[in-house]
């Protein structure tokens, strides 16, 4: 049976690993620890589903066995930890809302970065100690997918497996009515305490706690779902022993696609369970790739390549800067005049004259030789305003000025 998401997953895949790591370096420079982890976790999910889409499209085969070992509990650990990163998100946020004192001083950021990796990776850690207790056999083989573990039915399994996902989604829904119900509260001097006490300004903060409220509606309707799913539609063994649960435990199980695909609930839990982290990563990047600080460090990026690589950026000269404007114009900014009605001249200023030489001008000098009136503010020079009428147009700017001047125009 041919699968028809084949080529695109891998290619949304390893599209979606990439872009979700694309604000990871200034969310480091934050002490964002919750944010970093979100994005880290999101991109090995999907990298390892995106490997195993390749390896094993149109086979069940076990290629590679250890590389099952590790990508089986990388898919147990990131049912965790993407929550996990969530709950970091949502009680960070929570304590901003409550005006609660952020980690100013770098001992007290330290201490938040520990609180928040304890969270992220201490929890994915227990629940994979937890799931080698139920783990019936090595792992499975599913043609098109890869490489899954294998989870014994029985009732021990759900306390220790299937519940950690919709548990700590609980935790930080809580987290997320309570950040908005104080937000509500204290939304007058919100912003304030944002911009003084916290790296966060208003817009990151919103998008964060967007963010991790669509994770939760994302992850936790999932993990429900397949919970639902093992207790109804599989037969649920009793508990006997560790030996009994561990008996054949190095048994690989092969899934051709014709056999998974024929059930319906298989297909849309496996197909959920792996679109998953792509549709995450891509709203990350929705949320955080397109922001001011984000294009600021495009650009910065971009400056520091193009100084590697030796290529200066050629700015254009602007209309109105030194190199463009007529060596006549000057450039220190004139006195401010105050004008009255629709006049089009100054009414409480006069320019002053200034005697010059007398000189004999042609035709077309005269002509250039008018004087602009005085709201362009210019700079009366000899050269400009001759004090003798020219020999040839007999026009004498000089003196038209003086009468102006005489009329108070």
């Amino acid at each position: 049976m041919s699968d028809a998401t084949y080529p695109a997953y891998p290619v949304f895949a390893f599209l979606a690993a990439v872009l979700v790591l694309i604000p990871l370096p200034w969310h480091l420079q934050a002490w964002n620890a919750g944010t970093c982890l979100f994005m880290v976790w999101t991109s090995i999910a999907c990298l390892n589903l995106g490997i195993n889409s390749i390896v094993w499209h149109s086979n069940a085969i076990n290629h590679a066995p250890i590389w099952c070992d590790i990508s089986s509990r990388i898919v147990v650990a990131v049912a965790v930890a993407i929550p996990a990163a969530s709950l970091c998100i949502n009680r960070r946020l929570y304590k901003i809302a409550t005006i609660q004192r952020m980690a100013i001083g770098r001992d007290e950021k330290r201490r938040a970065v520990i609180v928040d990796l304890s969270i992220g990776l201490g929890i994915p850690l227990l629940q994979l100690v937890m799931q080698y207790i139920v783990s019936g056999h090595r792992f499975d083989i599913y043609e098109d997918l890869g490489c899954y573990p294998f989870t014994y039915n029985t009732p021990v399994a759900y306390p220790l497996s299937y519940l950690w996902p919709p548990v700590i989604g609980l935790v930080s829904a809580g987290y997320c009515v309570l950040t908005l119900r104080s937000f509500w509260q204290r939304r007058a001097q919100f912003s304030e305490f944002l911009a003084s006490k916290t790296s966060l300004r208003p817009n990151r903060y919103f998008r964060l706690m967007a963010l991790a409220t669509g994770d939760l509606l994302c992850t936790m309707p999932i993990a429900i779902y397949g919970a639902v799913l093992n207790a109804t539609n599989s037969k649920i063994f009793p508990w006997i022993s560790w030996d009994d649960t561990h008996a054949d435990y190095w048994k690989v199980n092969q899934i051709p696609a014709l056999l998974w695909r024929s059930s319906h609930e298989s297909v849309v839990a496996l197909e959920m369970t792996r679109w998953a982290p792509v549709i995450c990563s891509v709203v990350f990047f929705a949320f955080f790739g397109f922001a001011e600080e984000a294009r600021r460090h495009y650009r910065d990026t971009f400056a520091s390549l193009f100084r590697v690589l030796g290529i200066r950026r050629i700015k254009k000269p602007s209309l109105f800067s030194k190199s463009v404007l007529p060596s006549f114009v000057p450039l220190d900014k004139p006195p401010m005049y105050s004008y009255s009605g629709s006049s089009a001249y100054p009414s409480t200023a006069k320019l002053p004259i200034i005697a010059s030489t007398p000189t004999t001008t042609t035709a077309t000098e005269s002509l250039f030789s008018i004087p602009l009136p005085p709201v362009a503010h210019m700079d009366v020079s000899k050269e400009w305003y001759p004090t003798t009428p020219s020999t040839a147009s007999g026009f004498s700017p000089s003196e038209e000025y003086r009468k102006l001047n005489d009329h108070d125009v």
